[in-house]
């Protein structure tokens, strides 16, 4: 902030994403319902049969357009969507607002707006509303997308990024960094004997099945900007509590790990988009990994630690070494322009 410019850093959702929103947007913007920075907010309406209207908007500007696994229109009905579901909301409906550039071939965009309905078939959701604005050539990098997401939250579930307590397990859905090496290394025409593909999924379905065996689930998180270490961080310390996680549980794919010593980067920061952080009371461990397992975006899930009165606010990594150390969030930015 000091410096008087925005930096790519700004974007990474690490320590300088923090700075800009504590110091610049909150003291403006900031109102009881935004004040929980979470990944979507709740709007509560008094008389509806429903608990509760989740809220939640989000940009996209990944670079490349079409990479492994997914393009930016898929991605940005699945963001939301899982933006959504991490309030334990049932995500309805979607707007769509395309910024396009000129010159964006007509058939690129045709392939990223099917790519969207299906993504949206897929969650479930209906596209209600949208707007297209096109800018100069050379001012928008192809096509930048905004959608913003409302669902509705049942009666009874209280998930937030603040609720942890300690005792609570930690639990990860599948493999980390798929989605951010999948980006890198099509940019940088790295080719690997195991293809690395996106993770890029929808995760509501996943997580209704998740609160039909544990309702009394406390937090979700979908690990995306910054990765896991980020997002660990955010809900220590969100919640006030410690949180201990063992390196040998955090499952990585080979191909994600050899992308990573290549270029330097640890996968523990490197972004998700279709992964999910849980952290529920011990006894509802074993029910929430058997369903987990049992859908097709949880297969790889693993408890991966546990939520301590030790440390408030901080991650300790268990090595692979039999050491201990801090984890901290993402100080810079890895990997810019990854959603």
């Amino acid at each position: 902030m000091s410096d008087g410019i925005v930096l790519l850093g700004h974007g990474s959702g690490g320590i300088l994403s923090q700075e800009l929103i504590q110091d610049l947007f909150m003291p403006h913007l900031t109102n009881e319902t935004l004040g929980g920075l979470e990944d979507a907010a709740l709007i509560s309406l008094d008389g509806l049969a429903v608990g509760s209207l989740a809220m939640s908007t989000d940009s996209f500007v990944v670079k490349p357009l079409f990479f492994p696994g997914g393009d930016i229109g898929k991605l940005a009905v699945c963001g939301t969507v899982n933006d959504l579901a991490m309030r334990g909301a049932r995500p309805l409906y979607l707007s769509v607002g395309f910024i396009l550039e000129e010159g964006l071939p007509l058939a690129d965009l045709e392939r990223i707006v099917v790519s969207m309905a299906a993504a949206a078939s897929e969650a479930g959701v209906q596209i209600v509303a949208g707007d297209t604005k096109v800018v100069e050539r050379g001012s928008g990098d192809g096509v930048f997308i905004n959608t913003a997401g409302i669902g509705v939250v049942e009666p009874g579930i209280r998930v937030s990024a603040a609720n942890a307590q300690p005792g609570d397990v930690v639990l990860l859905s599948g493999a980390v960094g798929d989605h951010g090496l999948a980006i890198m290394t099509r940019r940088e025409g790295l080719r690997f004997e195991t293809p690395l593909e996106s993770d890029c999924a929808p995760l509501n379905g996943l997580v209704d099945n998740m609160l039909g065996v544990c309702p009394e689930i406390r937090v979700l998180r979908d690990p995306t900007r910054g990765g896991l270490a980020t997002a660990l961080n955010e809900l220590a310390e969100a919640s006030g509590v410690g949180i201990s996680v063992g390196e040998a549980d955090i499952p990585v794919h080979p191909a994600v790990a050899a992308a990573s010593e290549l270029l330097g980067l640890d996968p523990l920061y490197v972004a998700n988009e279709g992964k999910l952080i849980v952290m529920a009371p011990e006894a509802c461990a074993d029910d929430l990994l058997e369903v987990m397992r049992a859908h097709p975006y949880g297969r790889e899930a693993a408890c991966i630690g546990r939520v301590t009165a030790d440390r408030p606010g901080r991650v300790i990594l268990e090595t692979t070494l039999g050491t201990r150390r801090l984890l901290d969030m993402l100080s810079g930015e890895q990997l810019p322009r990854i959603c």
